[in-house]
């Protein structure tokens, strides 16, 4: 029986695994985590607190767009959390620089999901590769 998600693999332009390693760690404060010796060069790990779950970030494949409403849904500790994260997401949108989100839900305006009372209180961005990213209580 499944019991939980060990890891998530997104995926990101060649080259990019640097900005991968400063929007996952510095933006959202993930925890960078050391990869198996031969993959150093073509992976980036991080731990989702102390969950035991991982995000990869892998290079990826040439004909890969990644601009689909695809996501995974981070779930954070609590509101609070939540809009903190949401206003450095957004605040790193609009400062810009190559490790910004290509996209952002600003900070005390609507998220940009559907609607409804069935969805909990969240936010949406987009990694700098194009990942749809969701963020939930």
């Amino acid at each position: 029986m499944i019991t939980g998600l060990h890891y998530l693999n997104l995926v990101v332009p060649p080259g990019t695994l640097n900005l991968a390693r400063e929007f996952y760690s510095e933006t959202l404060g993930l925890t960078p985590r050391p990869v198996p010796h031969l993959q150093r060069d073509s992976l980036a790990w991080f731990d989702l607190g102390t969950s035991g779950q991982r995000i990869h970030i892998a290079e990826k494949p040439e004909d890969f767009t990644p601009t689909s409403s695809q996501q995974p849904c981070f779930k954070l500790g609590s509101v609070e959390d939540l809009v903190a994260l949401r206003e450095w997401t957004c605040a790193h949108f609009e400062r810009g620089g190559e490790a910004a989100p290509k996209e952002a839900d600003k900070a005390g305006e609507k998220n940009s999901g559907a609607e409804g009372v069935e969805y909990p209180t969240r936010f949406f961005a987009r990694d700098f590769a194009g990942n749809r990213l969701e963020f939930s209580v």
